[in-house]
């Protein structure tokens, strides 16, 4: 008799090293290699487990003494627009959305570095070289686009967004735009034409990377309706933002290996149906 085994990653964890988000804390990550003719499986599979890619990695954050980032997604049946997020739309109405292939430009990385010098000069990818910027974009084993908007009437490159196309949904790998226009609040608005896309596509979620309670730099993600965060192993709705409190007694962390006992991952089976 024959037996189809699972695909079988191997998981790693990284070295702890300071938390971007959260002032005195060390973060550490749970990641596996995303190759092979298994990997759009593999992503549609992690990412429903709380996993992002980046590059040619999947990886969600095991660190030893807290769990305050928390996988988020939208639930687009469940959104609604507010009244400051209508504003957001209107204020951005001359932006004109263009979807690509997922290849670096010159435009991209002047844009992507004037982000990061206003934003993040402090930040991980704050010395990213337009070598290293052309491989966050291109390096993709799986379906991605690039989601350019531009201002109609200057011509101008204002927004991009690196976006995966999963099974389920839309998700948002990395995002950037000009500093020059706070009030037009892009961030926001990229994530609201992204459920539009989703929308019409007939994709049930917009996937937003991580939601930190206590970082001010993730507290936006929590003013969207309909948003679910990955918790005790499986979304949940998130009713209320005080209820995650950012942080976790570090006996409650589950040991690594028990950690990647519990990740459910795709059979080769269905690859064949």
């Amino acid at each position: 008799m024959r037996h189809t085994l699972p695909i079988a990653p191997q998981f790693y964890v990284t070295a702890p090293q300071p938390c971007p988000y959260l002032a005195d804390r060390m973060e550490r990550k749970l990641f596996t290699a995303l190759q092979g003719d298994e990997a759009e499986q593999l992503n549609n599979s992690l990412s429903q487990q709380g996993f992002r890619r980046s590059q040619n990695v999947l990886y969600r954050p095991s660190c030893a003494d807290c769990s305050s980032c928390l996988s988020a997604r939208i639930k687009v049946s469940d959104f609604s627009l507010s009244r400051s997020q209508k504003r957001t739309l209107r204020r951005n109405a001359k932006l004109e959305r263009r979807a690509t292939s997922p290849w670096a430009t010159e435009d991209q990385y002047a844009l992507f570095r004037r982000y990061l010098d206003s934003r993040h000069a402090d930040g991980g990818m704050a010395d990213m070289d337009v070598f290293e910027f052309a491989a966050m974009i291109e390096e993709t084993p799986i379906r991605s686009r690039v989601v350019e908007y531009s201002n109609t009437e200057q011509n101008q490159l204002t927004a991009v967004s690196l976006t995966d196309v999963l099974e389920d949904g839309l998700s948002m790998v990395y995002s950037f735009y000009t500093p020059d226009l706070p009030r037009n609040s892009l961030g926001t608005y990229m994530i609201l034409d992204h459920i539009d896309i989703a929308r019409e596509a007939g994709l049930p979620y917009v996937y937003l990377g991580y939601w930190v309670p206590g970082s001010p730099k993730m507290g936006y993600k929590a003013s969207f309706s309909g948003l679910e965060i990955y918790s005790g192993g499986g979304w949940q709705p998130m009713q209320d933002a005080a209820a995650f409190e950012a942080g976790l007694h570090p006996l409650s962390t589950d040991p690594i290996a028990e950690q990647v006992a519990n990740i459910n991952l795709p059979d080769r089976r269905l690859k064949s149906r």
